[in-house]
């Protein structure tokens, strides 16, 4: 016999915190229930899952807030790198993302590399607009300067 639950943590595949479900009695008891991911409906427990939403939107609303802060911050960063390149320009290598996160890093931006969009390795010199995506709704960009150095050391 199926039974109505109410999740208290958000359940791959089942759904989310302060969502009403109906799941198999045995799925409720032998797993949702003990393992807390879920509490019987009840007036008391509704309440309560509506207050948790409410502060779990209020503090979503304000990564948000701290995240367009360092869209901002990223956005006027101009990063430089001195790549090695060949007689004809070419670099030896490329710029990969471990490198753009190290020198923003430099820069006093810590991002993880997940964050960092670069569908493919850079492998020219010149400028470079980098797209960034620090949350769903918070996307930038940064340049990222690519500078040849021949083998001798002269500076293209």
């Amino acid at each position: 016999m199926p039974m109505k639950l109410l999740l208290s943590e958000d359940v791959k595949d089942l759904g989310y915190a302060g969502d009403v479900v109906t799941v198999a009695n045995g799925y409720g008891r032998n797993y949702l229930l003990p393992r807390k991911l879920a509490v019987e409906v009840t007036p008391a427990n509704l309440k309560q899952i509506e207050n948790a939403k409410k502060l779990r939107h209020a503090r979503e609303l304000e990564r948000i807030k701290d995240f367009k802060m360092l869209a901002e911050k990223i956005a006027a960063v101009d990063i430089t790198l001195n790549e090695r390149v060949s007689e004809n320009d070419v670099l030896y290598g490329s710029v990969q993302v471990k490198e753009l996160v190290d020198a923003l890093t430099k820069e006093g931006i810590v991002l993880e590399s997940s964050m960092v969009r670069l569908d493919e390795p850079i492998k020219t010199i010149g400028v470079h607009r980098i797209p960034v995506r620090l949350h769903p709704e918070v996307e930038t960009e940064f340049k990222v300067w690519v500078v040849g150095i021949k083998e001798h050391g002269a500076v293209e």
